[in-house]
């Protein structure tokens, strides 16, 4: 896959795409308030090719997430909308019969797709569950995760199958970055000595979903976090973007291993309508995007030029540090390319 394009400057990011597949915080929203320019580009985009969005979040349902993208002003309703429960609940389908007693740690946004899997749900590992299922809700606190681990000690991964929507370690929201559903599992897994399946970024089964709900061909994911958003759109053989509006900027990127990078690099989502510039490589392995040049003479990393665009100069020092080959610990980065 490759990290930037080298073809002509007059392509977008969306040159080529039919579907585009829009993680939610970090990216659309942050907390109830949308993040700037995001309702206008993605509705920008709407007009050429497909928009969904994609969520690890499991605290909601569906149709509550539309009609919150409807109220910040997307054109968005419940089928638009691709969320981790709904991953994780066909993978508990392929685990347990239909029907069966699933112990639920989460909100009611999990709750909804269990039921509407076919199964009953309880609170309770005293109910004899086949299987335990866990997202993230805000009201999750040591009473659930305590029945999770009394219903998994003891009982191996076929006997009694434990599913997590998804383990990202933080999510952010309107006061700062807060624990993520990882966290919560984390917990689980120190009490009960196991580990779980997992249906959400940057595990293939939520991709897989969403591509063939919207049965796509050549879909663009943009998300805010490279170690499950881009690294689940790379596993997944898909081109993604990584937008500086969430949890992961500057410092992150120029640290990001091969399996985390991103196709592309943007501020802020007007850059999905905009000329994606062109990275230039030297044959002395110097890198200029724009009018920004980085290169990297033994173990420095030296801004040649910073050239009149921040973004520009982060996206040649991204290439140059990627294309070397080189960890980024064993490299002298300036302070200026991460501020």
């Amino acid at each position: 896959m490759a990290l930037f394009r080298r073809a002509s400057d007059a392509a977008t990011p969306l040159t080529g795409v039919d579907l585009v597949l829009a993680d939610l915080d970090g990216v659309v929203y942050t907390g109830p308030n949308a993040i700037p320019y995001a309702v206008e580009s993605l509705n920008s985009a709407a007009e050429t090719v497909r928009v969904g969005y994609i969520t690890n979040n499991a605290s909601r349902t569906d149709a509550s997430v539309a009609e919150h993208l409807r109220e910040l002003g997307l054109r968005a309703q419940p089928t638009d909308v691709v969320t981790s429960p709904q991953a994780a609940v066909r993978l508990l389908s392929e685990h347990v019969p239909a029907g069966s007693t699933i112990l639920v740690v989460g909100g009611d946004g999990l709750v909804d797709e269990v039921q509407k899997g076919g199964f009953t749900v309880t609170r309770s590992a005293e109910d004899d569950p086949a299987a335990v299922i866990q997202g993230f809700a805000p009201e999750v606190g040591w009473t659930q995760l305590a029945e999770a681990a009394f219903a998994l000690q003891g009982r191996s991964d076929a006997e009694r199958p434990w599913i997590a929507t998804n383990t990202d370690w933080t999510i952010p929201v309107a006061r700062g970055i807060a624990p993520g559903n990882g966290t919560l599992v984390s917990a689980v897994h120190t009490a009960a000595g196991r580990l779980p399946l997992v249906a959400g970024k940057p595990e293939v089964a939520i991709f897989r979903e969403a591509i063939a709900r919207f049965r796509a061909s050549k879909p663009l994911f943009i998300g805010d976090r490279l170690d499950t958003d881009i690294l689940g759109a790379n596993r997944a053989g898909i081109d993604s973007v990584l937008v500086l509006t969430g949890v992961d900027r500057a410092k992150q990127l120029l640290a990001a291993d091969a399996d985390s990078r991103p196709t592309y690099i943007l501020g802020d989502l007007r850059g999905l309508n905009e000329p994606y510039p062109a990275a230039k490589t030297a044959k002395n392995g110097a890198v200029t995007v724009g009018s920004a040049t980085v290169a990297i003479d033994g173990n420095d990393v030296r801004i040649v030029s910073e050239g009149d665009d921040e973004l520009d100069l982060l996206r040649a020092a991204c290439a140059a540090i990627w294309d070397s080959g080189r960890a980024i610990y064993g490299l002298e980065v300036p302070e200026r390319l991460y501020r």
